[in-house]
């Protein structure tokens, strides 16, 4: 069908987080287009805190261009701390107005970190850009691939990302990139209950992103919420009625992510078994800007999301989990080195941090020792 290009000036493009996102380590984001002509039936780009489209269907057809995004984005970045932005959108309308490469040149001459999450091998185009951030400060190019011919329904992956890219050209980018030294993977997001979710295809997607150079394959359930969801349920009647049960069970009324805890355990200990076969990790590895006064804090923080999300696949009681996570919210937004801080008073020092307390202070302590060793 055709595109209408609709081009408009912004006040402000640049997202911060309260906290960084446990996922990618992201702090910022940043996207130069609304709507998107790859056209994925999942997205959840679709639903109405994100797309201000009347009919969904525009998503794909209708793209909002942010005509002075990569203005805008120095102006914001120049006024807030360092930190990961998670940028770039390589859908066809970046051939014509550029503006991810743009933004990424911003990123480069402020020298923030930069994370590409993309469905498309056009990515390569600014290879030089981001070897350049990463010889600077840091850059993470991962695809966003949820399938291959090893799914049994692969014949269906067209219908649903009708514009996207074949796997194969994603994986031979994300070569190209582990080649050229750039920290590449696979989001494996969202896993499609009775589509895109059985053993082999998980499997696949491992081994792929392993021989191709990945060093990770971070994976998460479909999530689904007001327009998106009626619009994806549509989508399914039409496509293949005979998963609607099971979706109807995964995702009862107001339930965004699947209502099943059992469903995105197994999904998380599946992929973290093959990552451990094939050699590569079930989690984005942080990274932390050189010269960084609080990098013993990140670290920290960063395996304490760790041990959060082994507690939330271990489907551990959630005042265990909950306990864990306020713990690497603290340690990462204390604004003094807690090495400095266990030196000066100990583990009497860990546990006065709020949101740390004795039990998880102990732990610190040891990852402290840890680290010390290292």
């Amino acid at each position: 069908m055709p595109i209408t290009y609709r081009p408009y000036k912004v006040k402000k493009i640049l997202n911060a987080s309260k906290r960084p996102d446990s996922w990618f380590w992201t702090s910022y984001s940043a996207y130069p287009y609304i709507g998107c002509q790859h056209g994925c039936l999942y997205c959840y780009s679709r639903e109405r805190k994100y797309c201000q489209y009347a009919d969904p269907d525009d998503f794909s057809r209708v793209i909002k261009v942010k005509s002075n995004a990569a203005e805008r984005l120095r102006v914001e970045l120049s006024r807030t701390s360092l930190g990961m932005v998670m940028t770039g959108d390589y859908q066809p309308a970046e051939f014509k107005f550029r503006l991810s490469r743009q933004m990424l040149q911003v990123c480069l001459d402020l020298a923030f970190l930069v994370y590409v999450l993309e469905k498309s091998h056009n990515v390569l185009q600014d290879m030089e850009l981001l070897q350049a951030i990463k010889a600077r400060t840091s850059a993470v190019v991962a695809f966003s691939i949820i399938a291959t011919p090893q799914s049994s329904n692969y014949d269906l992956l067209k219908v649903f990302e009708p514009a996207v890219p074949r796997p194969h050209r994603r994986f031979r980018a994300m070569e190209q990139f582990a080649q050229a030294g750039i920290a590449t993977g696979t989001a494996l997001m969202p896993t499609l209950p009775g589509l895109f979710d059985d053993d082999a295809n998980l499997e696949a997607v491992v081994k792929w992103t392993a021989d191709h150079g990945g060093t990770f394959v971070l994976a998460a359930a479909l999530t689904l919420a007001d327009q998106q969801k009626d619009y994806f349920f549509r989508q399914l009647h039409d496509i293949c009625p005979q998963v609607v049960p099971l979706y109807q069970q995964l995702y009862p009324a107001q339930t965004y992510a699947p209502a099943d805890q059992d469903y995105n355990a197994r999904i998380g200990l599946k992929v973290a078994e093959l990552c451990e076969k094939y050699g590569i990790r079930d989690r984005q590895p942080r990274f932390i800007p050189a010269g960084d006064k609080c990098a013993v804090n990140k670290r920290i923080a960063e395996m304490l999301a760790d041990k959060t999300y082994r507690l939330e696949l271990a489907q551990a009681p959630l005042y265990k989990q909950w306990a864990y996570r306020k713990a690497w919210w603290a340690i990462d937004g204390f604004p003094q080195d807690i090495r400095l801080v266990y030196e000066r008073m100990g583990l009497r020092g860990l546990e006065s941090i709020k949101g740390v307390g004795p039990r998880i202070g102990g732990e610190v302590e040891e990852l402290l020792t840890r680290l010390d060793g290292v």
